[in-house]
């Protein structure tokens, strides 16, 4: 490297600082090797999970990188596994370092069982959660390092599956740390039963001490201003003691609705990591897991068939399997693929169903919070053109529609401006780009599944 790449370097690593945080820098960063190659910053790290989790700041890094390089300048990831060229991201402190007060328990690193691995118990993994299986086991491998570890993603897609794996994981080869999991309802009665009476102190003591504070369905704070005051609190006082925090919601953190951007920026510090709906294969294992389970003899085609037509989540799939358990016993016959075709005859056709225009102009009302006939106006306010271009690129996807049928639905003239659209939309899927919503922003991708988790049930 030259002397004056490193000292673009140099600059980039303090812009990208004061973009993502000290902190945040110091846990993901700093001992990233950076490489200038023309106009382009090659990001270079030692695996993919590294790779993935520097990903999530892939805007800031652009926006620093255009800052060093001007607005041409491009960003690339590539993984080399060598250790001693790129050296692993730094760990946190331990907690005797950040804070001397801490007791000598909180201090000593966690006893690990001998032999002991990661495991999820029979959380199945596949492209859509693999991230967020990887971090779930990297809390108790790396304990306190990655805090707080934010899961997210629609109904039904193993969230709560994933966190109780994590504390059954924990608890086997961290015997001696105390783990606590809840949902965010739960935290709320006993915060308010807690304020009535005189029992504050010991719920602060149980929930800012605790070393494993797992909170489900985080979204349920919203609107709960003392909750979550005392949330923030919980939070700061767990991460500055090195505590692991593992939090869930069915949304990312930008956006959580009312939550301040203090708080905001705090959910968002440790590790953010999406769970997406299964694809077949993933959907194949969860059924074929169940079956195993209830101990059933489930001809392979059967499960094919249902992981291939049943494109719902593991809720769907449980349900299927019960109807055609039910089914089986109550014709006393074996469980077909012929029988699976009867019993299953309205899932089958609901997965199959055509989606039309209006379908998807009624999905992406429906999650940007939009009135329906706000998306066929000519206005070019982010909060309304945004959506409406998502929603012709998501036409182009899901319907057999033209291009001029998409521009006269959603009140277009010109097909020219649908193949903008889509060309525009598909761009910021592969650059990672974030959205306009009503009441902010979020990255294109969640955007994308949230809608089609929409379309998916509606």
């Amino acid at each position: 490297m030259t002397r004056d790449d490193r000292e673009i370097v140099s600059d980039l690593r303090r812009r990208l600082a004061d973009r993502v945080g000290n902190e945040r820098f110091e846990l993901w960063w700093k001992n990233i090797d950076f490489q200038i190659d023309d106009s382009a910053v090659v990001v270079i790290a030692d695996s993919k999970f590294t790779l993935d989790c520097l990903k999530s700041s892939h805007t800031l890094l652009v926006a620093a990188a255009q800052e060093v390089l001007g607005n041409c300048a491009s960003v690339l990831y590539r993984v080399d596994s060598n250790p001693n060229a790129v050296p692993a991201p730094a760990a946190r402190p331990k907690a005797s370092e950040r804070n001397q007060d801490t007791s000598k328990k909180t201090n000593q690193r966690p006893t690990r069982k001998p032999n002991a691995q990661p495991s999820l118990g029979s959380f199945v993994v596949g492209d859509g959660n693999r991230l967020s299986a990887t971090a779930a086991k990297m809390v108790c491998d790396r304990f306190g390092t990655v805090s707080p570890l934010y899961v997210y993603g629609p109904t039904g897609t193993g969230k709560t599956h994933l966190l109780k794996g994590i504390v059954r994981h924990a608890r086997a080869i961290l015997p001696n740390r105390e783990v606590v999991i809840l949902s965010a309802e739960q935290f709320t009665s006993q915060f308010l039963e807690a304020l009535q009476g005189a029992g504050l102190p010991s719920f602060r003591r149980k929930y800012r001490t605790v070393e494993l504070l797992l909170i489900e369905d985080i979204q349920f704070f919203a609107g709960k201003r003392a909750t979550l005051v005392e949330l923030q609190y919980t939070l700061d006082t767990a991460l500055r003691n090195g505590r692991q925090l593992v939090l869930s919601s069915d949304r990312s953190p930008a956006e959580l609705s009312g939550f301040g951007p203090e708080l905001t920026a705090r959910l968002a510090g440790g590790l953010v990591t999406a769970v997406e709906p299964p694809d077949r294969m993933t959907r194949l294992g969860i059924f074929k897991q169940l079956v195993q389970q209830e101990s059933l003899s489930v001809p392979d085609e059967v499960c094919e068939l249902i992981a291939t037509e049943i494109s719902g989540d593991g809720r769907q799939l449980v349900g299927a399997l019960n109807r055609l358990v039910a089914t089986s016993q109550a014709m006393n016959k074996p469980i077909t693929v012929a029988l699976a075709q009867s019993a299953l005859a309205d899932l089958l056709r609901t997965t199959r169903r055509m989606l039309h225009l209006g379908d998807i102009e009624q999905a992406v009302c429906e999650v940007f919070g939009l009135e329906r006939d706000r998306l066929k106006t000519t206005t070019k306010v982010k909060s309304i053109s945004h959506p409406r271009m998502l929603a012709m690129w998501l036409a182009r996807k899901y319907t057999r529609a033209a291009f001029s049928e998409i521009g006269e639905f959603f009140g277009r003239k010109s097909h020219s401006t649908v193949i903008s659209a889509e060309r525009r939309i598909s761009r910021w899927v592969r650059d990672g780009e974030q959205i306009q919503m009503a009441h902010g922003t979020c990255h294109i991708e969640d955007a994308i599944r949230r809608v089609e988790g929409e379309l998916r049930t509606g």
